[in-house]
């Protein structure tokens, strides 16, 4: 049984029109938050985030979603000390510098003896 190649009837149908000519309808323009807000147009996301959350007229759901999403990066985690990583490495250097894998002294003085 053949496989691939010309198939009659396969394809768009000749004369129809293409996607882009077929759309009579305009996209919707771009709605323009800086109006409302007061604020410039060109903002981070995360500004735009804490402007959502601190406008009163907002949907409380709404404001509660931008909060979540903008915590992590207003706020640093809980106990900001070393992670597993960073305390495993101190852990070594303290092992190292002291007790049984310490680096032992070097000698004071070298003594040659040639006979």
């Amino acid at each position: 049984m053949p496989r691939g190649g010309y198939r009659p009837g396969a394809g768009r149908p000749k004369g129809s029109r293409s996607f882009k000519a077929g759309r009579q309808e305009e996209p919707a323009p771009a709605r323009d938050l800086s109006e409302r807000s007061g604020q410039p147009q060109h903002q981070s996301p995360l500004d735009y985030m804490l402007g959502v959350m601190n406008d009163q007229t907002a949907d409380d759901a709404t404001r509660d979603r931008m909060a979540i999403a903008a915590a992590p990066y207003v706020h640093g985690r809980a106990g900001g000390g070393p992670g597993k990583k960073e305390g495993k490495a101190d852990r070594a250097t303290q092992a190292g510098k002291t007790g049984r894998f310490a680096t032992p002294p070097t000698p004071a003085r070298l003594v040659v003896n040639n006979s």
